[in-house]
C-alpha cells in the first residue's frame, strides 16, 4: 500500500529531484511535490513524496536529518479536514 509521506522544515532551495534522491534510498518513490505560493511561485518550505515501498523504513530514516541545511520533519500525511480552506465558518464579513 502506498504511503504519502510529508516533509516540513525543508529548505527553499530544496527541489524535487534532491527529495526523490534521498527518499529513494528507502524504496520505490512514486510521486514528489514540493509546494509553492501560487502568487510567488517560490517554494513555500514543504512538500510531499509518495512511495509504493519503505515509507515506513523514509520516516525512521529520515526525520531530523540535515537536507541543504535544514532539519526535516518527515511523517505520515494526514487527509485535509473539511476538504480545503475555508473562511472561517461561511459567513462573509465587511
Amino acid at each position: 500500500m502506498a504511503k504519502n509521506l510529508f516533509v516540513g522544515n525543508m529548505s527553499f532551495a530544496t527541489g524535487e529531484e534532491q527529495l526523490r534522491e534521498a527518499f529513494a534510498q528507502y524504496g520505490t518513490v512514486t510521486k514528489v511535490q514540493v509546494v509553492t505560493d501560487r502568487e510567488t511561485g517560490r517554494p513555500r518550505g514543504f512538500g510531499f513524496v509518495e512511495m509504493s515501498s519503505g515509507g515506513e523504513q523514509a520516516i525512521q530514516a529520515l526525520n531530523g536529518t540535515q537536507l541543504d541545511g535544514r532539519s526535516l520533519t518527515v511523517n505520515e500525511a494526514k487527509p485535509r479536514e473539511g476538504g480545503g480552506r475555508s473562511n472561517g465558518g461561511g459567513e462573509r464579513r465587511y
